[in-house]
């Protein structure tokens, strides 16, 4: 699972993302890869990885797409209050995004320490949004095959292991009650 969690973070550091110029920069090139000339105030769209790398050096900043608290209570607030059985769609690369905004939280507490309740707080957002979600997957891998409208709302990581729940759990029905075993 750790490696599928992996791979999945692999295609998301490789997926196209916005970014916008902090200034101007002549073209930037790569191993076998250029990006710009960036002129200030200007929106692009790189490679995740490379967005961030230039985020790192004052280039360019990521556009609002990013996850914060406020998307982040709109989304437990929303998933919290599905109908029943119900499951909301998520962000694209929600898990990658949620990954990277705490983990960012987190480092800003070695600079700013009063942070701590606002990091803490977002924290269990996350945590509540997962487990609400695991419920619900949970509860639909368990029942027959879902429909490709409940299936598209959820991520990539959610698919992943609504089948292998699915798998599990219906391999546990066919043999929880086999007394052709006992005998």
């Amino acid at each position: 699972m750790k490696k599928k969690i992996k791979k999945l973070d692999f295609c998301y550091e490789n997926l196209l993302t916005k970014v916008i110029a902090d200034s101007d920069h002549p073209k930037i090139k790569l191993a076998g890869l250029s990006v710009g000339p960036f002129k200030e105030g200007n929106e692009y769209e790189v490679h995740y990885w490379v967005a961030k790398e230039l985020a790192n050096s004052n280039i360019v900043h990521f556009s609002k797409e990013d996850l914060d608290a406020t998307k982040l209570y709109k989304i437990q607030w929303r998933e919290r209050n599905q109908v029943a059985g119900q499951i909301s769609k998520l962000p694209e690369g929600f898990y990658p995004k949620l990954r990277r905004y705490l983990g960012k939280s987190k480092n800003e507490l070695k600079l700013h320490p009063e942070k701590v309740r606002e990091y803490n707080k977002a924290k269990d957002l996350a945590w509540d949004i997962v487990n609400s979600r695991l419920k619900k997957i949970v509860t639909l891998s368990s029942g027959p095959n879902q429909t490709d409208y409940i299936l598209k709302k959820f991520t990539n990581e959610e698919r992943f292991i609504y089948r292998e729940l699915g798998q599990i759990i219906n391999y546990w029905k066919e043999h929880i009650l086999n007394i052709e075993e006992v005998n």
